[in-house]
C-alpha cells in the first residue's frame, strides 16, 4: 500500500544545514512532505539548489527581521490550500505557522516560541500556545484530521529530558509550560511518537555548545501530534537520531495512503 512520508526538522538556519549536506540527506531521505523550522532565511536568500528542489513545490513564512525564526514547507503533494499564519497580528509578526490543506489531512507546521530571555518573552510563548490551540479547536471540531508539526520548545514528561531536576525551573521544562500540553493531550491531540515508543532517553535536541549529543544529554520538544481520528492512518513515527546538521534532529511521520 503506498505511503505518505512526513519530516520535521528545526534546521537552525538552512543555510548552515546546507553546507553540511541537506541535499545529500533530502534525496536519500526522500519525504513526501518536509516541515523546516527556523529557516532564517528567506527563498531569495538562497541558492537556487535549495529555493528550487527538484520535485518539491516550497512554501516559506518568514519575518521581516532577518536572520530570524522562518518556518518551511517543501512538498511532492499539491496542496489544496495554503494559508500561512493564524490571523492573531502580534503573534504571526514572527513567521512561525504554515498550514496546508491536503486531500484526508490538514498539515500545521509551527516553530513555537522559546521562553528563556526573560518573563515577557515566556508571555508571548504562552499567549502563542493558546491562540494556536483557538485555531486547531475550529477545525478539529468540524472533524478535520490534523497534524501539528514542529519545534514546541518544552519538554512534556521528565522522560522526555535527560536531566528534569536541574531543569525544572528552565523555560522549556516549567510547570506552565508543561501544563499546556498536559490541556493540549486531554482535549484529543497525540503525541503519537510517544504514544508509539515508551521508552525513556530519545531526544530530539542536545545543546551544542557542551558536546551533549554524543553523552545523549537531551530534550524531546519536537513532536508530531496528531488528531484521534487519524489514528488508524498511522504506519511509523520515528526519531531519525543519527541526522547531523543542527542542534536539533528530524522526526519522521509515515501515513497510510489510500
Amino acid at each position: 500500500m503506498p505511503e505518505i512520508k512526513l519530516v520535521c526538522w528545526n534546521v537552525n538556519g538552512i543555510r548552515a544545514v546546507y553546507k553540511r549536506g541537506f541535499l545529500d540527506w533530502l534525496r536519500g531521505e526522500k519525504p513526501d512532505i518536509l516541515c523546516l523550522q527556523e529557516t532564517k532565511a528567506a527563498p531569495d536568500d538562497l541558492p537556487p539548489e535549495i529555493r528550487d528542489l527538484e520535485g518539491y513545490s516550497g512554501d516559506w513564512n518568514n519575518p521581516m527581521r532577518k536572520g530570524y525564526a522562518g518556518v518551511a514547507t517543501l512538498s511532492r503533494r499539491k496542496p489544496l490550500e495554503v494559508k500561512m499564519n493564524i490571523a492573531r497580528p502580534r503573534l504571526d509578526m514572527e513567521g512561525r505557522v504554515l498550514i496546508h490543506l491536503y486531500p484526508g489531512f490538514t498539515l500545521y507546521n509551527v516553530y513555537f516560541p522559546n521562553g528563556k530571555k526573560d518573563a515577557v518573552r515566556l508571555k508571548y510563548k504562552m499567549d502563542f500556545y493558546d491562540d494556536i490551540l483557538i485555531d486547531l479547536e475550529a477545525r478539529r471540531r468540524k472533524g478535520e484530521k490534523l497534524i501539528v508539526c514542529g519545534d514546541y520548545n518544552t519538554a512534556h514528561e521528565e522522560i522526555d529530558i535527560a536531566r528534569p531536576r536541574e531543569n525544572a525551573k528552565v523555560s522549556g521544562f516549567l510547570p506552565e509550560e508543561r501544563a499546556w500540553l498536559d490541556k493540549y493531550i486531554a482535549m484529543g491531540y497525540v503525541d503519537i511518537f510517544r504514544r508509539l515508543h515508551p521508552e525513556p532517553a530519545q531526544y530530539t535536541f542536545w545543546d551544542m555548545k557542551t558536546a551533549a549529543r554524543e553523552r545523549n544529554i537531551g530534550w524531546r520538544i519536537d513532536y508530531f501530534f496528531i488528531t484521534e481520528n487519524l489514528l488508524a492512518d498511522v504506519k511509523a513515527a520515528t526519531i531519525l537520531k543519527d541526522v547531523t546538521g543542527s542542534d536539533h534532529c528530524p522526526i519522521s511521520l509515515i501515513l497510510k495512503s489510500g
